[in-house]
C-alpha cells in the first residue's frame, strides 16, 4: 500500500477518535440523563454541512500523574464555525464525555482563538456550556484559562452578541463567563448553574438545598433572573438560540436582519380601541396589544418567567427587527420595582448596542412603594433604566395607552429623555400621580371641613380627573407628538420607525458613563 495511503488512513482514524469524544460507554451516560453530546448540540445549532471545526487534535499537556497518560483528541471542548441561517457564526460546545468536560489550560486556549476569531471577524460567538468546572490536576493554569475566558467575554461585550447555553453543570468560576454574555439560555431538570453547590452551602450555612432549588432553570428563569430562556430540552435549546440569532445583528456596526413579510405595514386593528378597560383600576394584558401590532403576532419574549410586570422581547415591524419593552398591567399594575427595573435595563442596553430600534408601550402607575423596596435600593436600580434609556441611541418609540405617573413617566423613554416620536391613546393619563393620591394632598384640607368629606372627595376627584386623566395637556405642551386611535398604532409605529432608518445620534466623548450599578 503507498505511504500516501496509510496517512489517509492515519488522518481518518485520528478524526474518529477525536470525534467519538471519551467512548461509546460515556455519550451512552450522556443520552441516559437526557442531553445531547457536544457534537449532536454544534449539528443542530449549525446549518447542514457548514460546520468547520478547529482545533480537532488538541490535547492537554499536563504532567499531573493522573491523567498524563490520558488524553483525548480536542480536549473536552468542541470548536468553530459555520452558517445559522445563511449567516457566519462560531460556536464552541464542551463535551462532558471528556474529563467532565472541564476547562484545561489547552482547550481553553481553542476557545480563547474562536472568540478572537468571532470579534475579529464580527459574528456571533455560542457557547454550549456543559462542564465540571477548572481541571483540577492543572490547578492555576486552569483557572488563568478561565480569567482569558472572562477577559474576552468582557471584550468582547457590544461588539458582537453573546450567547450562553447552559446545558449541564456550570459552577463556581465557569458562571461567570456565562454572566457576561448577553444571553443565558438554560434547559430545564438537566441544567445547573451557582457559585457554590449544595454541599459547601450546607458545610458554611447549615442549609438544605437540592442540585434543582439552587440553582435549576426554574430557580434562575424566576427567581434570580440569570437565565433570560428556560428550554425543555437540548434540542428546544438550540431552536431558541436559532431564533434569537434571527433578531439580532451580526456585529454593531451591522443592521439587524430583515426578514419580508405579507402583514400589511398600513393594518389598522379595531380591536385595540377596546382593549383597555374603562376604570382604569382594571387589567390587561399588554401583550395582547403587542400581538396585534407586531408584525405577524409574533412576538419573542425575554425572561418571561421574571419580573413579569415589565415586558420586554423581540418583534418585527415592515419586517424590521425591533426590541419592545412594556409595562404590564395584569402584574402589580405595571409598576417598577427593582426586579423589573433591572430586567429592561439591560435589554434596552443590548438592543442600543446593535443598532435595535426600541419600541415602548407604557402603562405604569409609578414605583413600587414599601421598605422593602427603599432599603433593596429601588433609588439606584430604576435609576439603571433611566440611565439606559437616555443613553440609547437607537430610534425610540414611546406608545402611552394608559398611565404615565410620576418619575416613572420620564423614565419610560419621555420625549424629554431623547424618545423620538411619543404617542398616546386617548385612554392615556399623565400626571404626578393618580387622582385619590393628588386629591389626599392637594385637597385634604377642604375635604375635611366639607359637611360631607365622601361627596367633596368625589368631586375633588372628578376635578382632577377631567384635568389630568387625559392626554391633551402633555400633547398641548409638545410632550407627546399626537393622539392616536389605538387601531392605528402599527401604521403610525411603522411610519414612525422608517422614517427613523437613519438616524444618526451621539453621546458626548468619554471614556464611558458611570452607569448606577
Amino acid at each position: 500500500m503507498p505511504k500516501s495511503n496509510d496517512k489517509l488512513k492515519q488522518l481518518r482514524d485520528l478524526r474518529t477518535s477525536a470525534h467519538a469524544g471519551g467512548g461509546a460507554e460515556r455519550v451512552a451516560k450522556i443520552h441516559e440523563s437526557g442531553r445531547l453530546t457536544a457534537r449532536e448540540r454544534i449539528h443542530l445549532l449549525f446549518d447542514p454541512a457548514t460546520f468547520q471545526e478547529l482545533g480537532v487534535f488538541v490535547t492537554h499537556r499536563s504532567t499531573d500523574p493522573g491523567i498524563a497518560d490520558k488524553k483525548f483528541l480536542g480536549d473536552g471542548v468542541v470548536c468553530g464555525y459555520g452558517s445559522v441561517a445563511g449567516r457566519l457564526t462560531y460556536a464552541f460546545a464542551q463535551d462532558f464525555t471528556v474529563f467532565g468536560g472541564t476547562l484545561s489550560e489547552s482547550n481553553a486556549a481553542k476557545i480563547c482563538r474562536l472568540m478572537d476569531l468571532a470579534v475579529e471577524n464580527g459574528a456571533p460567538l455560542v457557547g454550549l456550556n456543559d462542564s465540571g468546572g477548572a481541571r483540577i490536576q492543572e490547578g492555576v493554569a486552569s483557572l488563568g484559562g478561565y480569567a482569558e475566558i472572562f477577559l474576552r467575554n468582557t471584550l468582547a461585550s457590544g461588539v458582537v452578541p453573546q450567547i450562553s447555553a447552559v446545558m449541564g453543570p456550570c459552577a463556581g468560576g465557569a458562571v461567570y463567563s456565562p454572566a457576561i454574555t448577553d444571553f443565558i439560555v438554560m434547559v430545564d431538570q438537566t441544567s445547573h448553574m451557582f457559585v457554590t453547590g449544595p454541599n459547601v452551602i450546607k458545610m458554611v450555612t447549615n442549609e438544605e438545598v437540592s442540585f434543582e432549588d439552587l440553582g435549576g432553570a426554574q430557580a434562575h428563569s424566576t427567581r434570580s433572573g440569570v437565565a433570560h430562556l428556560m428550554a425543555r430540552n437540548d434540542q428546544d435549546c438550540i431552536l431558541l438560540i436559532r431564533k434569537l440569532l434571527s433578531f439580532i445583528p451580526q456585529n454593531n456596526l451591522s443592521e439587524a436582519p430583515r426578514k419580508t413579510t405579507t402583514d400589511d405595514p398600513g393594518r389598522r386593528d379595531a380591536k385595540l380601541n377596546a382593549i383597555v378597560p374603562d376604570d382604569p383600576k382594571l387589567p390587561y394584558d399588554i401583550v395582547d396589544v403587542i400581538h396585534r401590532v407586531v408584525d405577524d403576532g409574533e412576538f419573542f419574549e425575554i425572561q418571561p418567567l421574571y419580573a413579569t410586570n415589565v415586558v420586554v422581547g423581540f418583534a418585527r415591524l415592515n419586517g424590521r427587527s425591533v426590541g419592545v419593552v412594556a409595562n404590564q398591567p395584569k402584574s402589580l399594575a405595571g409598576v417598577l420595582d427593582i426586579k423589573s427595573s433591572i430586567k429592561a435595563a439591560r435589554f434596552v442596553r443590548f438592543c442600543d448596542a446593535f443598532n435595535i430600534p426600541l419600541i415602548t408601550f407604557e402603562d405604569v402607575p409609578g414605583f413600587l412603594p414599601g421598605t422593602e423596596q427603599e432599603w433593596g435600593g429601588i433609588i439606584k436600580h430604576g435609576a439603571k433604566l433611566l440611565f439606559a434609556y437616555c443613553e440609547a441611541t437607537v430610534p425610540k418609540i414611546t406608545v402611552i395607552t394608559r398611565k404615565a405617573y410620576g418619575g416613572a413617566y420620564d423614565v419610560m423613554s419621555s420625549k424629554h429623555i431623547r424618545a423620538d416620536y411619543n404617542v398616546a391613546w386617548p385612554s392615556a393619563e399623565l400626571a404626578v400621580m393618580g387622582a385619590e393620591g393628588a386629591v389626599n394632598i392637594l385637597n385634604k384640607r377642604e375635604i375635611e371641613s366639607a359637611k360631607d368629606p365622601a361627596a367633596e372627595r368625589a368631586r375633588r376627584v372628578e376635578q382632577y380627573n377631567e384635568k389630568f386623566a387625559n392626554p391633551y395637556i402633555a400633547a398641548s405642551l409638545g410632550y407627546i407628538d399626537d393622539v392616536i386611535e389605538p387601531a392605528d398604532t402599527r401604521p403610525k409605529v411603522i411610519a414612525a420607525l422608517e422614517s427613523l432608518v437613519n438616524k444618526r445620534q451621539s453621546l458626548p466623548p468619554k471614556k464611558h458613563g458611570n452607569i448606577p450599578l
